[in-house]
């Protein structure tokens, strides 16, 4: 296979491959009711099976940040995606509450060597001019996988059983693998080595105020977003009266695809504004949080489904923003030796909220209700924001 000469054709087929970590990821929110009745849990235990992939996965993402330091990043990508498709087999094989999360345990660990490695290749290989770009488009990916996860989950739950979508999921991951093997196999030298030998620098991590406020602005994102993900099915299922299917597809389409149009505008003007101000993703990244936080609250506060609607997809906007440029913004404040672990790291801390959130949501939206859980993370999300802003318009360059 002769390697295109067009430079997103790199970013195109890993486009494809993170958009199935979304789908097999995300399907199962959209299962809760038909895995609730299946296997006998209750919903705090639904919070749990919906947290422990994260948990895993979260936990696992400096190691693997690491890793993607110091071996082929091509081959842990490969790994990665053969690895989190057989685990995806195993969910649909499960019969018992403890198998399930055990699979989904298993598909956390194998998706994390994906991130960091997909990201750090990228970064290797598209200059500082166009990375927003490069990075938002491959970020797109999980918004058009959640999307799609979203409905195929509760289509399958509804029409032919959530077992079977497992099985077609977990098979075209490994299909897949083989057309990666042969991209990988005709890529050029990079134009930038990675680093194959030395210490985890965790002390310039930690010494970068910069890199230290984003990763706390990004973990309250995270808890935000990912209630999104993992209840908003559930929550227009009950309020609403919706099939699975549709509140599965209602909680995707507005918010994922106003994501991806926030990410094809962010990335474009953050690209173009970063050539005059050094400091301009970090500023786009800041701004975005600010300004997606109040519809968090206003969707589940909603008092109908046009404007339940309407709030999520403008939450979905700003919250694309955001992805196109958080791991851009990174990149600007860590060198490029540790990229690999800097990314690690922010995605664990986005990960450790969300988890934390999910499994809080399902223990306590009987109690208090969503609209009083999405106020306190809204707040959180806009104070975190603010303080990372006034850190970087004071910061010298």
């Amino acid at each position: 296979m002769a390697w295109p000469r067009n430079r997103w054709w790199l970013v195109a087929f890993l486009w494809v491959a993170f958009a199935l970590n979304y789908l097999d990821r995300q399907m199962v929110y959209s299962m809760f009711p038909a895995l609730r009745a299946d296997l006998r849990i209750d919903a705090a235990r639904l919070g749990i099976i919906g947290s422990v992939f994260l948990w895993v996965y979260t936990l696992s993402m400096p190691l693997a940040g690491r890793l993607a330091d110091r071996f082929p990043r091509e081959r842990m990508i490969l790994a990665s995606l053969i690895l989190w498709s057989i685990a995806t087999l195993g969910s649909g094989l499960s019969h018992s509450e403890a198998a399930f999360a055990g699979w989904r345990a298993a598909m956390g660990l194998t998706e994390a060597l994906y991130f960091p490695a997909a990201l750090a290749l990228l970064a290797s290989r598209y200059p500082a001019a166009i990375r927003s770009r490069a990075l938002g488009l491959h970020q797109s990916a999980q918004y058009l996988g959640a999307m799609l996860g979203g409905w195929y989950g509760g289509w399958s739950a509804d029409h032919v059983g959530w077992r079977q979508a497992f099985a077609v999921a977990g098979a075209v991951g490994i299909a897949y693998s083989l057309v990666l093997w042969q991209v990988f196999r005709a890529l050029p030298p990079s134009v930038e080595p990675t680093l194959k030998t030395g210490r985890a620098n965790w002390r310039l991590l930690a010494r970068s105020p910069g890199y230290v406020l984003l990763c706390l602005t990004f973990a309250a994102f995270c808890a935000m977003q990912w209630v999104y993900l993992a209840w908003f099915p559930t929550y227009l299922y009950e309020r609403y009266h919706l099939s699975m299917t549709d509140s599965g597809w209602n909680a995707a389409v507005f918010l994922q695809g106003s994501a991806m149009l926030g990410i094809f505008v962010s990335a474009a003007l953050a690209d173009r504004w970063a050539a005059r101000w050094p400091k301009a993703r970090q500023y786009v990244a800041g701004a975005s949080v600010l300004l997606c936080a109040p519809f968090a609250y206003l969707t589940f506060s909603s008092e109908s489904l046009l404007w339940a609607r309407v709030y999520s997809a403008l939450f979905g906007l700003f919250a694309g923003s955001l992805a196109a440029n958080a791991f851009a913004a990174a990149c600007d404040l860590i060198g490029s030796e540790q990229r690999g672990l800097a990314s690690g790291v922010l995605n664990m801390m986005g990960g450790l909220s969300a988890a934390a959130m999910i499994y809080l949501t399902g223990l306590w939206k009987e109690s208090i209700g969503f609209p009083t859980i999405t106020k306190w993370m809204t707040v959180v999300a806009m104070f975190s924001a603010a303080i990372w802003l006034w850190r970087t318009r004071v910061a010298r360059a």
